[in-house]
């Protein structure tokens, strides 16, 4: 029987972020060898997505090289526009707003772009092949500088998920609508990034899944609209929030019943660490999420063979 494709992709990034620091520390690079360790066990191969911060923490820098001279994962890019150099205020206040990068102007963004490769080519001495947009906020404009810069895979979409009603600058209109995105790997169409192309880009979007069926879901925005709120539809991910085993391996399913032949899942780096998220706060919130990871992997490990982006890409390129 052939195996699925199992994508770790961790969002590594400085610590508990929502909480929208002025200063931003990286201790949670101290806990990552732990989650390193444990996929290694599964033969599984995280791409850890480095924001800058990260970049310049030399202990995650020695991590990653770690990590790289022994082809157990990959460093790929992630980039957050409101402190990733070089600096271009775009609002009054960028660190309280958190704009997205596809909002700031084509200049702007093709600066941050190039200088964040520039940096991780520097420092981690290897090619930039995969990225994930901050705030998953993606376009056409962002696509074609990834591809000019040598990129091989995005991971910033996230099918069924409407990031629109979520706000970054105050003039903006919110994030991207991936509703009717395709929910499979496609390389992207350089004039239109929801639809499949003859771009050299392979779209790998986020293993997501409706909550509720499509009926309920129809009532539930109707619901919504009355109330004068906006939403987008619950949907479950492949990632974890706390006693949510189950659901995970829902999606998994559902995915494999879709047709795909891989299963992505996520995680910010500072989850790991307690007191990173909201989501993990404590050292018992910590050891649950390891149990969870612990059941999931063992689940998951007949059936699938882990896969850096850069690996995926390669097979999926296969004539």
């Amino acid at each position: 029987m052939t195996r699925h494709a199992f994508l770790i992709t961790i969002d590594t990034e400085g610590d508990n972020l929502w909480r929208n620091h002025r200063s931003i520390t990286t201790e949670n690079t101290g806990y990552l060898p732990r989650f390193q360790d444990l996929c290694e066990r599964y033969g599984f191969k995280p791409t850890w997505l480095t924001n800058y911060e990260m970049a310049m923490d030399p202990a995650f820098v020695e991590f990653g090289k770690d990590v790289i001279a022994r082809k157990q994962g990959e460093i790929g890019m992630h980039l957050h526009a409101w402190n990733s150099p070089p600096e271009a205020p775009l609002t009054d206040d960028d660190w309280r707003w958190q704009p997205f990068l596809v909002e700031y102007p084509d200049t702007v963004l093709r600066d941050k772009v190039v200088y964040m490769t520039d940096l991780l080519e520097e420092k981690f001495q290897t090619k930039m092949l995969s990225h994930r947009a901050g705030r998953w906020a993606f376009d056409e404009r962002y696509a074609a500088i990834l591809t000019e810069l040598g990129y091989q895979v995005d991971c910033s979409v996230t099918p069924r998920v409407n990031w629109s009603y979520t706000r970054g600058a105050p003039q903006g209109k919110g994030g991207t609508n991936y509703t009717d995105f395709p929910f499979k790997p496609y390389f992207i169409d350089p004039q239109d990034i929801s639809r499949s192309g003859n771009s050299s880009l392979l779209e790998i979007p986020m293993s997501i899944q409706y909550k509720y069926s499509p009926l309920m879901n129809t009532f539930k925005q109707s619901l919504y609209r009355l109330r004068g709120k906006q939403k987008s539809p619950a949907v479950h991910w492949l990632r974890p929030s706390g006693g949510n085993l189950a659901d995970m391996q829902r999606v998994v399913e559902m995915s494999l019943a879709e047709g795909n032949n891989y299963t992505e899942f996520m995680l910010h780096s500072s989850e790991f660490m307690p007191d990173g998220s909201p989501t993990f706060k404590n050292e018992r919130d910590i050891e649950k999420l390891y149990e969870d990871l612990e059941a999931l992997f063992s689940w998951l490990a007949p059936r699938f063979e882990g896969q850096t982006l850069a690996e995926y890409y390669c097979k999926f390129n296969q004539p």
